[in-house]
């Protein structure tokens, strides 16, 4: 991979021979856990501005007309948050010239802020090129990465790394778009096409139904930015149900009834999921996009059968789009379950699908990819013609909540279709939830913390250390879905984002306390939300810390806190805290209703900031089971968000 340095350019047909759209993946680290960034992809021509407001590609516009350029959107990652951008500079117009990479943040929020700033470009095949760290961020708060640009008959790419401390507005003026940054008031909308919401964490509003401004040069450029057209989302209140009975269950579209092997299992998950990505265009382009596949109309079938060596091999299924006279193919190789891949299988698929001249491989299964590798180890000569690519059903999940629910859909059949493909997903039976197993390495390992025998160097505590990265990285995923928010972890120091490193905190804190934390960003929180599980104790114990109310008393602001948490679980536990301490009076919710003065100060300090943490009860077992330690973190911050974070409102008066 060509490591890059601002100012630097190279072409990029030196460094692959692979055709197709490339992935340009921005990521950092948030270490305080209080925003993200946006980002936005403007395409201009020689004169370097923008022809018209298609060609600026934002949060609320998400993709060209002809889908040369596709948002792919935010996803956290092991170390932080990642956004992803599908460019195909082979149906780009003529008249495009350059393809700008930038991002912004706001509410006066910096790229200093953030750690490890990196631009990564990969080609078809899923092989990263090029990456572009930035290292001289400070005060801006708009910034553009990098720029793809014509050079006679080839692209080439330019390491910008050029910052705008007037935000989203400024950079935008440069390519001739005017932004207004005021908030206007939108139509509440009809019941029966619900808009797609606004974003909860973005720059400010981009005006709407603006008149074209006509330029010098006699043509017409957009004085404003338009909004995406509303979308359907699924309906989030139920309908009232007409059944006699409680035990009626409604009819599915995707049952899981029947199912009786693993075998039954995996052909009608495939099935299910093919169908739903060729009849719904947008979850089938962002599930293909994944993987570099072109903007084009989607064909799915189950289990082709190819001839290899003396027999015939069987795929799960094949996903084939076709654009401008080219045909992308993905073989589909599903697991569901606990069941993991094999090797030898899936290299018989890279043979055939090299044979064939078909692209990718996929691999689908319950377990989590933690970086670009592969969780499979296969024969690396195999993979010089063909990508070998995975998903994971909780991403699968993902997609379809945020489009369901979020994004929204153009049809509201669509919307339905998705609906049910999540309900399936969502059945114990259909065994498509994602990660749900620590491995075999958990049991031992929580034995050998109870008995005092765990030491640096067992291979079994890595093993848990990374089975506890895929945990929270689903548990983002699965939050993020459900809440249409950017959810990710959080990690406070540059190291951090080394996996054997951050593996080795993990393990070390095994070791010496018996526990494994991890910080999550939740947008609106207050403050990032410390999840820690006890082994020696059998607690979860989950934390946020959030400003008090500006009010002239320590006892109003405690009396401020509790109002809002009357229905809280009585056990939170509630610290106060001062300037420069970081512990101070403690409590439980149920003696600090009758008596809120226990929570004052006794030197008299004014309190800055509350600590409320709710402790509840640790799974013992590996998997899923109602005792089990997967299912008990999703239960505990579940828990904490419903009952605690949602009914925290910021102080008004500020």
């Amino acid at each position: 991979m060509q490591q890059m340095s601002k100012g630097a350019n190279i072409d990029l047909s030196s460094l692959t021979a692979a055709t197709g759209p490339l992935t340009v993946a921005l990521s950092w680290i948030d270490p305080s856990g209080e925003g993200e960034a946006d980002v936005s992809v403007l395409l201009a021509g020689s004169d370097g501005k923008v022809g018209s407001d298609g060609d600026f590609v934002f949060y609320n516009q998400p993709t060209t007309a002809d889908e040369s350029v596709r948002l792919l959107g935010k996803s956290p990652t092991a170390t932080g948050s990642e956004d992803r951008i599908l460019v195909d500079l082979g149906a780009l117009r003529p008249d495009v010239q350059r393809v700008v990479i930038a991002a912004s943040r706001y509410a006066g929020a910096t790229f200093g802020a953030l750690d490890e700033l990196c631009l990564t470009i990969s080609d078809s095949t899923g092989a990263e090129l090029l990456a572009f760290p930035i290292k001289e961020a400070d005060r801006e708060t708009a910034f553009i990465f990098g720029e793809l640009y014509r050079r006679d008959d080839s692209w080439k790419f330019r390491a910008v790394g050029q910052g705008y401390a007037s935000g989203l507005a400024g950079l935008a003026a440069d390519f001739g778009i005017s932004v207004d940054d005021s908030e206007e008031e939108q139509p509440e909308p009809a019941p029966a096409q619900p808009a797609e919401p606004p974003p909860t964490d973005g720059p400010d509003a981009i005006a709407d139904h603006a008149a074209p401004e006509v330029s010098p040069t006699g043509g017409k450029r957009p004085q404003r930015v338009r909004t995406a057209k509303k979308k359907v989302t699924a309906p989030k209140a139920a309908k009232v149900s007409l059944a006699e009975h409680p035990s009626w269950q409604h009819a599915r579209l995707f049952p899981v009834t029947g199912l009786r092997n693993d075998q039954e299992r995996e052909a009608r998950a495939t099935a299910t999921l093919l169908a739903v990505m060729a009849q719904v265009p947008e979850f089938g382009r962002r599930l293909t996009a994944r993987f570099n596949a072109p903007a084009g109309t989607i064909q799915t079938f189950a289990e082709a059968s190819f001839k290899h060596g003396d027999g015939k091999v069987r795929p799960d299924g094949v996903v084939r789009v076709a654009r401008a006279g080219r045909i992308w193919t993905a073989l589909i190789e599903t697991k569901t379950g606990g069941n993991p891949l094999k090797a030898d299988q899936v290299e018989a698929y890279l043979q055939v699908a090299a044979r064939h001249g078909y692209e990718t491989v996929i691999t689908l299964s319950n377990d989590l990819a933690l970086s670009n590798e592969h969780p499979l180890q296969v024969d690396k000569r195999l993979l010089r013609k063909v990508a070998l690519r995975h998903l994971s059903w909780a991403e699968v999940a993902h997609e379809a909540d945020m489009l369901c629910h979020h994004d929204g859909v153009a049809n509201p059949v669509h919307a339905w279709l998705l609906s049910e493909l999540l309900h399936y997903l969502r059945q114990d039976n259909a065994g498509c939830q994602g990660f749900r197993d620590m491995g075999a390495a958990w049991v031992p390992v929580r034995n050998a913390i109870t008995a005092g025998t765990l030491r640096l160097g067992d291979r079994r505590a890595m093993q848990v250390a990374e089975s506890w990265e895929k945990l929270i990285r689903q548990l983002c995923l699965r939050l993020s879905g459900q809440t249409g928010l950017t959810i990710a972890p959080v990690l406070r120091k540059r190291r951090d984002g080394d996996a054997s490193v951050r593996r080795l905190q993990t393990v070390t804190s095994l070791v010496e306390t018996g526990r494994m934390s991890a910080e999550i960003r939740i947008p609106n929180a207050g403050g990032p939300v410390l999840l820690e599980a006890d082994l020696r104790t059998g607690q979860i114990e989950t934390t946020v810390e959030i400003p008090a109310a500006a009010r002239a008393r320590s006892l109003t602001r405690v009396q401020w806190l509790l109002r809002q948490l009357d229905q809280a679980p009585p056990e939170l536990r509630i610290e106060a805290l001062t300037a420069g301490h970081n512990t101070g009076p403690c409590d439980l919710l149920k003696n600090l209703i009758a008596e809120p003065g226990l929570l004052v100060p006794d030197d008299g300090g004014q309190i800055t900031s509350f600590r409320l943490t709710l402790a509840s009860s640790m799974g013992t077992k590996r998997g899923i089971e109602e005792t089990g330690f997967v299912r008990s973190i999703d239960l505990a911050m579940d828990r904490f968000y419903q009952e605690i974070l949602l009914v925290l409102k910021p102080d008004t008066t500020q």
